[in-house]
């Protein structure tokens, strides 16, 4: 769906607490975090403003996000 949001307290309600206790005491975590949220609100931004952009422009920003997204999960679950 466009502009459906993606941010991980989103996606994983049930790890709320421990997100933001990585996020404030982890500075590897808090970066990673940082670079997702700003992805994701550029896909987003792409998919709500009907911004021209190849299929294929876009398929890779939500790849890579796909990539932060499975990393910090690792983080939340290591």
């Amino acid at each position: 769906m466009l502009g459906e949001p993606h941010n991980l307290l989103h996606e994983f309600p049930e790890l709320e607490g421990k997100i933001e206790g990585l996020r404030a005491s982890n500075p590897d975590f808090a970066r990673l975090m940082n670079d997702y949220d700003d992805l994701d609100a550029r896909v987003r931004q792409l998919e709500e403003l009907g911004i021209p952009v190849a299929d294929e422009t876009i398929e890779e920003l939500k790849k890579e996000r796909l990539v932060l997204k499975d990393r910090l999960y690792r983080i939340l679950h290591g």
